[in-house]
């Protein structure tokens, strides 16, 4: 891939240099594949979801500070699209604001700790078929568009 194609750190704002640290974790460290701003359905915008090795679905939204929790109202909207649901945050976060029964997510631009495994509520295995699927009709076609940047220009996509 071309180096002008990836974003430089400087480049990103702090919810996405979190996002950046959580994929790395989940990749390397647990197998998964995971997609930043992903929708699952129209209305709804996840910062992280991660598909693992046995199919499970997990949803991370990411915190960068107090006032930007305190203006997302929309989170539990996402519990009916995961198996378990986390936040990240970085180290200076008040995480006790964050709800309980909740998954927390420490990072930084680089890397991640899970510091609480979010409860696990299985999907129903029709919105898992379609949801996996989803999720790989997008990483393709975001491949495609790194690969190909003027491929969504031109109607090819």
């Amino acid at each position: 891939m071309e180096p002008s194609v990836l974003a430089p750190a400087a480049q990103l704002m702090p919810g996405q240099l979190l996002a950046r640290g959580v994929c790395r974790h989940l990749a390397a460290g647990h197998g998964f594949a995971v997609i930043e701003e992903f929708i699952p359905e129209r209305g709804k915008r996840v910062d992280v979801m991660a598909l693992g090795p046995k199919g499970e679905i997990w949803v991370i939204e990411c915190k960068s500070s107090r006032a930007d929790f305190m203006s997302d109202g929309k989170w539990q909207g996402y519990l009916d699209w995961c198996d378990r649901y986390f936040w990240a945050v970085d180290s200076q976060f008040p995480t006790d604001l964050l709800p309980e029964g909740t998954g927390l997510i420490l990072a930084d631009a680089y890397d991640a700790e899970i510091l609480r495994m979010g409860p696990e509520t299985r999907l129903s295995g029709a919105r898992r078929n379609a949801l996996i699927r989803r999720f790989a009709i997008h990483a393709a076609r975001r491949l495609h568009t790194l690969r190909d940047p003027g491929a969504m220009l031109d109607g090819r996509i």
